[in-house]
């Protein structure tokens, strides 16, 4: 039988210990939130390897370093409003949640079966964070504005509707590359309408994210 709490810890000490958690808030997301929930059975042993895991419909969970980062360069804070472009598993949704509250989370993913799979995976958590089915390149207007955009997976480009729907000093954080098969992290900063600053962070290599505005 796998001690998950045991085997959570020692994630999280890894995390802060080699740089990539620096913020209390993101720590304690990461000690609270039960991976082992967002994965399939046969893999729950593996749940704390700091490594991308498969999920249905031949897409991932991202390692927890990698997520890490993300969420670092997002510069969450309660009160912000976040839109979490690719659901996946509902890993990322669910420490979003537990960062800045469940109520300010708004997650999109294309795939009506993953939907599924990840709305089971938050509920028995205990998060409830609004889910809706949709092509995430396009964002999702009816919530619009955002005070940041995550997207956990490469895109071709920064899409116009994800910049659109930013605030005016809001934050972009997505995986960008000319390849499906690598990309540089970018963290784009909203400073005029229709205008933003890009700054790029560690290569990296996320599913390709597919629709309109994407692959």
């Amino acid at each position: 039988m796998v001690d998950f709490a045991r085997e959570r810890e020692a994630l999280v000490r890894g995390l802060v210990r080699r740089g990539y958690v620096k913020s209390p808030a993101i720590e304690d997301a990461f000690r609270t939130v039960p991976r082992e929930r967002f994965v399939t059975p046969d893999l729950h042993a593996d749940a704390y390897d700091d490594t991308p895991l498969p999920i249905p419909l031949g897409q991932t969970i991202s390692a927890p370093s990698m997520i890490a980062i993300m969420l670092e360069e997002a510069d969450l804070r309660r009160g912000l409003k976040v839109l979490d472009v690719g659901t996946g598993s509902g890993y990322n949704a669910a420490l979003l949640a537990a960062i800045i509250g469940a109520e300010s989370v708004v997650s999109i993913e294309r795939h009506a079966e993953l939907l599924d799979f990840a709305r089971g995976n938050l509920a028995a958590a205990g998060y409830a964070v609004r889910l809706v089915a949709g092509d995430g390149t396009l964002g999702y207007p009816p919530e619009a504005p955002y005070d940041r955009i995550v997207v956990t997976a490469g895109a071709p480009r920064i899409a116009k509707s994800w910049i659109a729907q930013t605030k005016i000093g809001g934050r972009i954080v997505a995986p960008i590359g000319r390849s499906t098969f690598s990309q540089t992290l970018v963290i784009a900063t909203k400073t005029a309408e229709d205008q933003v600053v890009k700054r790029e962070g560690t290569a990296c290599a996320f599913v390709p994210l597919v629709g309109k505005e994407g692959w």
